[in-house]
């Protein structure tokens, strides 16, 4: 189990990490979701004993990250948000070398890694830097798990990866996960949230809402409305005008409206707009999304 309480991490005027309280449980797979710049790779670092905190403290399985980082280090398989490794040796040299530190094998461990280094085997004496994109994501998840940790913490493992490796990946944590390891992950893809057994949506360095992902969108009451409009921004002003109106946002090639009312049905909507010449095009009652929840909570803290 990890523990956050009330840790704060500041750079100078920036608070990254802002009074956050976080608790994971063992053997599950934690997903941070927020954008760039919400605080989610500071949070790692901390996890992971790369950095300090200033105020609170954090304890990753019963040890202090200050105090036990030795220890902590010795069980902790990380996977920084950007390639890290040698570019200059082969995926087998960097393999062989990150055994080394660890003070173990590549063959005393193969069974951890076997099912990602599978798809590597045709690479093994290519130069790391020489590899593509998912290729050189399957390589720092094999050095992250060489010493088989008993936690795995990877920070946006799927940015700039092609669809096929991003599903290879997570089909790879589950596996991992099943097999009793407490895996935690950050992305800016609100469409992976679904992967995760809990999640924490984060922004500004705040934890929004931790739940698991199927509560987080049934916690959503508020109705929600799909528009589409040959002038989506001549839309949308009009749209932020209504009093009714309690947010409009671009969403894809449409625009998703919340309202205050169930009175405020697709037939009202369609007749407000209709006097107003937005040219609606359709509007349709939707459920929401992740991006939808995360806009929500952002929105209502502000208020």
């Amino acid at each position: 189990m990890i523990e956050i309480r009330n840790v704060i991490k500041q750079y100078n005027t920036v608070r990254a990490v802002d009074l956050v309280n976080l608790t994971i449980p063992e053997q599950c797979l934690f997903g941070l979701i927020g954008p760039d710049g919400a605080g989610k790779t500071t949070l790692f670092r901390l996890i992971t004993t790369l950095l300090k905190p200033d105020k609170g403290s954090v304890t990753v399985f019963g040890k202090d990250t200050v105090s036990d980082y030795k220890d902590i280090r010795r069980f902790t398989g990380y996977m920084p948000g950007r390639f890290s490794l040698y570019a200059d040796l082969t995926v087998t040299e960097n393999l062989s070398f990150y055994a080394t530190i660890f003070g173990t094998t590549v063959q005393a461990n193969y069974p951890i890694i076997e099912p990602v280094f599978s798809l590597l085997e045709p690479f093994r004496n290519r130069l790391a830097g020489r590899l593509s994109g998912g290729m050189k994501q399957k390589l720092a998840l094999c050095c992250a798990l060489i010493h088989n940790p008993r936690l795995l913490v990877l920070d946006e493992p799927t940015t700039g990866v092609d669809a096929v490796s991003r599903k290879e990946f997570w089909e790879t944590l589950d596996v991992l996960k099943r097999n009793g390891m407490t895996i935690i992950v950050s992305t800016p893809y609100m469409d992976e949230a679904y992967r995760c057994d809990t999640i924490s949506l984060m922004q500004s360095g705040q934890i929004m809402i931790t739940n698991k992902p199927g509560d987080i969108l049934t916690a959503y009451k508020t109705p929600l409305f799909e528009i589409k409009s040959a002038d989506r921004m001549k839309t949308l002003s009009i749209l932020r005008s209504i009093k009714e109106v309690k947010r409009a946002y671009l969403f894809g090639h449409s625009i998703h409206l919340a309202v205050d009312s169930i009175d405020c049905d697709a037939a009202w909507l369609n007749s407000r707009l209709s006097m107003e010449n937005a040219g609606i095009s359709e509007i349709k009652p939707v459920a929401p999304d992740f991006e939808d929840c995360f806009i929500d909570a952002v929105e209502s803290k502000n208020e």
